[in-house]
């Protein structure tokens, strides 16, 4: 009889946990002054006329801490590859040699690490409303169980506290994501 309103929950948990994991994914798109290949392996560049993202078309490697290489698999694609990087928001021109695309990244300056500081906390704050979001459309599924007399209220009562422990944990769990990046961020 519960196994409706246990669905509920259960598919609500999940997509709680997708939406910590994506928060945190787009964390490491915000560059910390270190190289890494989740700052650019999104990005898309136009090849043979289709947005097609980087890390399809090509490897990364840091060979040094500011230091980004990016090796296309096709030689044809540096030329986009390079207009891309320089489109991006990245503020960094790449220098190619014809066989690969060099990013050199500069040392960040205090005022854009405070920022990054802010797109970094506007992220977390679409994390935490997209799992609050999830909590609000569950518990608008248990109600209708109710309604529909499939749940009985105790049995409401009970998988809407669990989905608030759910929630709580999931925005815990960002916050926490967030503070180990602005730390991250702020250090020099």
């Amino acid at each position: 009889m519960n196994e409706f309103a246990e669905e509920v929950c259960v598919d609500a948990r999940d997509r709680m946990e997708r939406a910590v994991e994506h928060a945190q994914n787009e964390y490491a798109t915000v560059r910390t002054g270190r190289a890494t290949p989740a700052l650019v392996e999104k990005l898309k560049v136009v090849y043979y006329g289709a947005d097609v993202p980087l890390q399809q078309l090509a490897s990364f490697s840091v060979p040094e801490a500011r230091v980004l290489v990016v090796q296309p698999f096709d030689r044809g694609s540096i030329e986009g590859i390079s207009k891309a990087l320089m489109e991006s928001d990245l503020g960094i021109n790449p220098s190619s040699d014809g066989e690969v695309v060099r990013l050199v990244f500069p040392p960040l300056t205090e005022e854009r690490r405070q920022d990054l500081v802010r797109v970094v906390k506007q992220m977390a704050e679409d994390g935490r409303v997209a799992v609050r979001n999830l909590r609000r459309s569950a518990r608008q599924d248990l109600d209708a169980l109710e309604k529909d007399k499939e749940i009985s209220s105790d049995d409401k009562e009970r998988f809407t506290k669990d989905l608030d422990s759910y929630t709580q944990k999931a925005v815990d769990e960002i916050d926490r994501a967030l503070a180990a990046k602005e730390q991250e961020l702020l250090e020099v």
